[in-house]
C-alpha cells in the first residue's frame, strides 16, 4: 500500500522522548555541533539491526551530513554511498497536489470547485466533493488499497507484477460505500490520489507523469526521480529490499509492477533529489505565495501530523514545526521534511518490520532538539 508511515501510539513518544533527552545528556559534555553528528551517525547505525540499509541526510544551517547503514542489496558487503534510486511511495502525492495547484495559479483549477467539474461522471457524489477535500483527504472515499490483493504494501506473490489502469483502481474504490459525508471528517485514501491524477490529465490532456516531468523534475533538474509505470525494476543504483513472510521466509521486494500505486505512489527517487524539490516547494519557487499558504492550510491526523494539500505538517515536541510527507510500500520506509529555516531531514529504511517511526523521532530530535 502507497501510504504515508502511520505514527502508532503513545509507546513511540515516550521512544522519542528518550532519545531526546539522551542526545541532550551527551550534548552536556562535547560541543553542540558534534553531539547532533553523533547523535545523528548513531540513529544511522542503530537501524542497522531492524532494516538490511538506511540512508539519512540532514541540511544545513546547522550540522550537516549524509549517513548511512547496511549495505544496497540485503547482505551485502558495500555500504550505501547514499546517492542510491529507491521507492518513495505517498511522497508522489506531494508532486501530484503541487502540480494541481500550480494548475490553480495557471486558473484552470478552482480548489473549491466540485470534482465533477473536471471530471464528469467519474466520481460518485462527485458534484458534492470539492479538489481541495481531494487533495487533504477528507472526500470520505473508500481507500480501494484496503481490499486484499489491491495493496502494494503487502506481500502479493506472482501478482505484483500484475499491471492495473487507473480506472481498474477507482472501480474497486467505488465498489465500496464511502466513509463519510464529504468535509465531515479526515480519512487517508489512496483513492483521493488516483482521482487526483485522472484530474491531471483531463485538465492537461497528457498523462500525469509527463505533466510533472515538464513543470517540476526538468525545471528542478531532478534527474534521478521517474516513474515506473509497469516496469518492475529500481534503476541502478538502488537500494534493494526484502521481506520476511508468516511462514518465515525472506523474499527479494525490490521488484514490482507499482501500477497499483499510480499517482498515489509509484514514483523513485534519491535523497538529494527529494531535498531539492521540497526545498523548491517550501521556498516558494514551484507555486504562488497563496497556494503555498492554501498547501499548508491543515487538518489533523494525530500523533503531531497534519494533513494539508499533499503535504503533511509535523510538530516537534521541542518546539517548531516541519513540512513535507512520508511514504511506505513493501520494503521501504521514506520520510522527507523540512525546517522553514530550509534545515531539512531525508530518510530511507529499507526491509524494515515497521513504519520507521521511532528512528524518524531518534533522527529529528537529534536534528532539531538539540539546541
Amino acid at each position: 500500500m502507497s501510504t504515508t508511515p502511520r505514527p502508532s501510539r503513545a509507546p513511540r513518544v515516550i521512544a522519542m522522548l528518550l532519545v531526546i533527552a539522551v542526545a541532550a545528556t551527551t550534548a552536556l559534555t562535547v560541543s553542540m555541533t558534534l553531539a547532533r553528528k553523533q547523535t545523528l551517525a548513531a540513529v544511522a547505525v542503530s537501524t542497522a539491526a531492524s532494516t538490511s540499509s538506511s540512508l539519512l541526510a540532514v541540511s544545513e544551517p546547522g550540522p550537516s551530513g549524509s549517513w548511512t547503514s547496511g549495505s544496497p542489496p540485503p547482505g551485502g558487503a558495500a555500504r550505501p554511498s547514499g546517492a542510491e534510486h529507491f521507492r518513495i511511495g505517498s511522497i508522489t502525492k506531494t508532486f501530484v497536489a503541487t502540480t494541481i495547484l500550480q494548475l490553480v495559479d495557471d486558473g484552470r483549477i478552482d480548489l473549491d470547485a466540485p470534482i465533477e467539474t473536471y471530471l464528469t461522471g467519474v466520481v460518485p457524489n462527485g458534484t458534492n466533493i470539492t479538489v481541495r477535500q481531494i487533495l487533504n483527504h477528507t472526500s470520505g472515499l473508500y481507500d480501494y488499497m484496503k481490499g486484499e490483493g489491491w495493496s502494494t504494501n503487502r506481500w502479493r506473490g506472482g501478482e505484483r507484477f500484475t499491471t492495473y489502469s487507473p480506472d481498474q483502481l477507482l472501480s474497486e474504490a467505488f465498489r465500496h460505500e464511502p466513509y463519510f459525508a464529504p468535509g465531515a471528517d479526515f480519512r487517508y485514501s489512496n483513492t483521493n490520489y488516483i482521482v487526483a491524477g485522472k484530474l491531471i490529465e483531463t485538465v492537461t490532456g497528457q498523462p500525469y507523469s509527463t505533466v510533472i516531468e515538464q513543470r517540476i523534475l526538468r525545471p528542478l533538474n531532478l534527474t534521478d526521480t521517474s516513474f515506473p509505470g509497469s516496469e518492475p525494476s529500481i534503476p541502478e543504483p538502488a537500494i534493494h529490499a526484502s521481506t520476511t513472510l508468516e511462514d518465515g521466509k525472506t523474499v527479494d521486494v525490490t521488484e514490482q509492477n507499482v501500477s497499483l500505486d499510480w499517482a498515489a505512489g509509484e514514483m523513485i527517487s534519491t535523497t538529494r533529489d527529494l531535498q531539492a524539490f521540497f526545498d523548491a516547494l517550501l521556498g516558494g519557487v514551484l507555486i504562488s505565495k497563496d497556494s503555498l499558504a492554501q498547501m499548508r492550510t491543515t487538518v489533523p491526523m494525530g500523533m503531531g501530523f497534519h494533513y494539508g494539500l499533499g503535504l503533511e505538517r509535523f510538530d516537534l515536541p521541542c518546539g517548531g514545526q516541519l513540512w513535507g510527507h512520508g511514504g511506505q510500500l513493501l520494503g521501504y520506509v521514506t520520510y522527507a521534511y523540512r525546517r522553514d529555516d530550509g534545515r531539512s531531514l531525508t530518510m530511507l529504511l529499507a526491509s524494515g518490520k515497521d513504519d520507521g517511526f521511532v528512528s524518524f523521532a531518534a533522527a529529528t530530535g537529534a536534528a532539531y532538539c538539540l539546541t
